[in-house]
Formats: structure tokens, sequence, C-alpha cells
């Protein structure tokens, strides 16, 4: 039976506002760069912004629908839905207008409502002709938003529309990233690579209604799925039964058995810089699997055939740079012996060995046990979130990278 379903924590969902102003056009490039890191991006563009980009290019950019009032989308109440999701709010670029809008906490369009109807942080980013930008005026209204908090960006100094030069050019993306990077905390560490992630179980059919299989939730993999998402990096999801989940930004390919998951990681290794092997694939399946139910008072004996060891059959054929991180559940006492003797005969990089002493972590929040690798100390986790293990995970994956060069 299916457990609840697997609800990530936040930290990914941004929405850009773009403000009428002819920097606009450069907000297409920060869009793209924060989709890089990882970012689930909705672009809330004030009308008058649309005619310097329209409608049409952020929906193609984003890949999301894009609204400019509160009159459209009216079932899901847009502002509302859009500011209680939202894990970032960046405006960029802000005119002289929308920033007195947002100091004055004025509601006009969908994206100052927006703004006022969300908690998030907001970074503000100014682009406008020097005169404007050094108007008492404008500089009262920054210097009140900054007092409340948020984080209004300096403008750079250097060309602008036409032969004007001074205060008020756009940000650089980088510049912007690097705010964005410390208020959402979030390292780009896995920006061009992709990762593999294996999760949930496997199961080996009996005939129509019945298989064998090991105990899974999948929760595991699909937070190392996650956080390598917020690494930046190119994700795929291969999965078996799994609780209910929605990964937004991964790639998801269901499997049912242990060959199926073997013949689709097959596909998937020769391309991918690492593979997170999470799932629990079944060590066995049935010899011959009966089209038609099997009688209860005939079914008296299993005739079992092991499964190929996965993460030992890729790892023979592995690129040196490539990365394999193997899983192991354990319910012995002597858990890091274990873990050591796995690690060199699978031809992992990494091993994490879950304990799961009386039926422990299957299914819940939390996980207990040890990740190993050849060149790292032991690191050892006692009931921490499986996020907790999962970061740990992608940093020795990161490092190791950084190590080779």
């Amino acid at each position: 039976m299916a457990g609840a379903p697997v609800t990530f924590p936040r930290g990914r969902e941004v929405v850009l506002g773009v403000s009428a102003g002819i920097a606009a056009y450069k907000s297409c490039d920060l869009l793209r760069r924060l989709q890089d890191e990882g970012f689930l991006v909705t672009v809330v563009p004030t009308p008058a912004s649309l005619n310097f980009v329209g409608k049409a290019t952020w929906e193609a950019l984003s890949g999301r629908p894009v609204s400019t009032t509160v009159w459209e989308q009216t079932e899901s109440v847009s502002h509302i839905s859009l500011g209680e999701s939202a894990d970032l709010l960046i405006v960029a670029p802000a005119t002289a207008d929308v920033i007195a809008r947002i100091a004055q906490g004025r509601a006009d369009d969908l994206l100052t409502t927006t703004i006022l109807a969300s908690s998030a942080p907001l970074i503000i980013v100014p682009a406008m002709h020097p005169k404007m930008w050094l108007n008492p005026a404008v500089q009262s209204n920054v210097e009140l938003l900054r007092n409340r908090g948020v984080v209004v960006m300096d403008p750079e100094i250097g060309r602008l529309t036409g032969s004007d030069s001074g205060i008020g050019r756009f940000p650089e993306t980088a510049s912007i990233m690097k705010e964005v990077r410390i208020i959402s905390k979030t390292k780009p560490a896995l920006v061009g690579r992709k990762i593999v992630v294996s999760a949930g179980g496997t199961r080996e059919a009996i005939d129509p209604v019945r298989f064998i299989g090991n105990h899974s939730s999948g929760r595991q993999g699909l937070a190392i799925a996650f956080e390598a998402l917020r690494a930046g990096a190119e994700v795929t999801v291969v999965a078996g039964a799994t609780d209910p989940f929605n990964l937004p930004g991964a790639t998801i390919i269901h499997v049912e058995s242990a060959r199926e998951m073997q013949a689709e990681l097959d596909k998937q290794f020769l391309e991918c810089d690492a593979l997170v092997m999470a799932a629990a694939v079944a060590d066995f399946r049935i010899a011959e699997q009966s089209m038609e139910k099997i009688k209860k008072e005939n079914l008296t004996e299993l005739s079992l055939v092991r499964n190929d060891d996965i993460v030992a059959t890729l790892a023979r054929q592995k690129k040196s740079e490539q990365i394999i991180v193997a899983f192991a559940a354990e319910t012995s006492s002597n858990l890091l012996e274990l873990a050591e003797e796995k690690l060199k005969t699978k031809g992992a990089d990494f091993i994490y060995v879950n304990d799961v002493s009386d039926g422990a972590i299957f299914g819940d929040e939390n996980t207990t046990g040890h990740l190993l690798g050849m060149d790292i100390a032991p690191r050892h986790f006692s009931d921490v979130s499986k996020y907790e293990v999962a970061r740990n995970i992608i940093e020795a994956i990161s490092a190791r990278w950084g190590r080779n060069g």
C-alpha cells in the first residue's frame, strides 16, 4: 500500500517580476541562469513591460503560463497562489514607478499584489536613467524598502539607452545570481552535470496479481534527486514502486522489474556523469512468470533466479570521471565492515549503508546510517532527515570532481 505523497522542502520556486524598462530583455538571460541552477521560475510581467518583451517569449522560456493581471486565471486566485508558493521574489528590471508602488504598498497589477501577498524574500534590481535613480524621491523609496528588509541592488555605472551613460545600468546577471545564491542558500555545484538517480523498489511478478519485492518508499532517492536539482544538475529519476510524488524539473522514467530498471540504467549510464543507485532492487525474480493467476492451492513453491547486481555491472564499464553511489540496507551490528566490503566488491565510489534494524527508515522522513568512500572519512548519521543525507551525498560527488580537477 502506498504511503503518504512525498512533499519536498521549499527552496526552488521563484517569481520573476519584470517591469517596463528597456533592460527587460536582459531578464531573459537571468531567467535562463536561474533555470540552470535548478530554480523553477514563473514570470510576472507588468502590462507595460510587454511592449519590450512579449508574453509568448516569457512562456516559451519559462515553460509556464504567464499572466499580468489578477483577472487572468481567476480560479486559482493567482496573486495568492503565487505569493504563497514563492520561495523568492525578484523584480528585474525594477523601474522607478514599480519601486514607488512596492514602497507604497500599492496593489494595482498582478506583480504588486503578488508581492504584497508573499512573505518570501524580495530582491529588487533597479534599472533607469541616472537622473531618475538619483532623484530624492527614488532614493527615499529605496531606503524605505531596505529598512523593511528588502534587498535593493545598486545599479551599475555604464552605457545606457542612446548616448547616455552613468549610474542606472542593469547589473550583470552574475551579480544578481550571487545575491540569489546568498538568499536561497544554494550552491550551483552541479551545473552542467547529468545525474541519474534510481529510487523505490522493484516488483518481480509471480503472476498477474502477485509479486515479490523489497520494502522501499523511494524517499531517500527522491531526496537526492531534489538536492541534485537544487545544485543545478540535469536529473533523471528511474523510479520503481515509490510513494506518490511530484518532482518538477526532473525527467521521470517508471519501471517495474529489476530487469526493466537495469535496461533503463544501461541506457542512461552512457551519458550521465553520476549514478546514485538508491533503489531497492529485488535480489531474485521468478524463473517462470505465469501469465494467468495461479490458484492458491497450486502455489506451493517458487523457483527463483538471481537478478544481476546492477551497480557491479555498470561499475565495470564506467569511465574514469563517472561516479557511482551505491546503497545497502543492513541489520547487522557491523555495518561499517559490511559497507566497506560492498564498496570494494561493487566497484562503487561511495556507498550509503542504512541501518534498517526492526524495520527502521522504510517510509520514514529520517534515516540512520553511514556514508563511506574510498577517499573520504566515514560520515555517520543518526536519526537525521533524508535530505541531510542527500545533501552530504551531493557534496561528496561534487568534492570528488573538484579533487580530480
